[in-house]
């Protein structure tokens, strides 16, 4: 049987069990006592937070971490600005970034979403407004929000994967996981 796994992962940890580069300095999915023989499908940058699925079948995982299978994945955004719907013209047309263009990206305003706290707060500039946004894109380049939101003079101040295809964290808290059906 095919095992999936919901992880939110805290801002800070890598998506990986083990630290080749510093064993001992940064957190790793090893220290959140995930079952063995189960893999990150995709990743989720250091300095972002939210869900990862974890399994044990490698062709699901290849499926959900593969631009060629266009498995949806929805995030949280805060940015630096004040944003207007016609800021986000660009993103839902795709936008051109260095290694190419990006698919259409639905996304919308939203009001601050009602979640935890992160640990470092983000920081707060009272000379600069901040908003946030819901995107859902279909590929998974490499800081792929981070750069769309720049590349239209909003950077990113904090980063939320909330869904992956239909899995979804409601309600999981960071730190936390559970397993779920395929």
């Amino acid at each position: 049987m095919t095992r999936v796994i919901l992880f939110n992962k805290p801002m800070g940890v890598l998506s990986q069990f083990t630290d080749a580069k510093s064993p001992t300095e940064r957190p790793t999915l090893s220290g959140f006592g995930l079952p063995k023989g189960v893999y990150a499908a995709g990743r989720l940058d250091r300095d972002s937070e939210g869900l990862l699925v974890l399994t044990d079948d490698g062709k699901l995982q290849a499926r959900i971490a593969s631009p060629k299978a266009k498995t949806e994945k929805r995030y949280l955004v805060q940015v630096e600005g004040a944003l207007a719907d016609d800021d986000l013209k660009p993103l839902r047309q795709g936008i051109v970034l260095k290694d190419g263009k990006t698919r259409p990206a639905s996304v919308r305003l939203i009001d601050p979403p009602d979640i935890w706290d992160r640990e470092p707060p983000v920081r707060v500039r009272k000379s600069v407004p901040d908003c946030w946004i819901e995107i859902a894109i279909t590929e998974g380049r490499n800081r792929q929000v981070r750069r769309m939101t720049a590349a239209v003079g909003f950077p990113t101040l904090r980063l939320i994967r909330w869904s992956v295809g239909a899995w979804a964290l409601d309600g999981l808290a960071p730190g936390a996981w559970v397993e779920t059906a395929k």
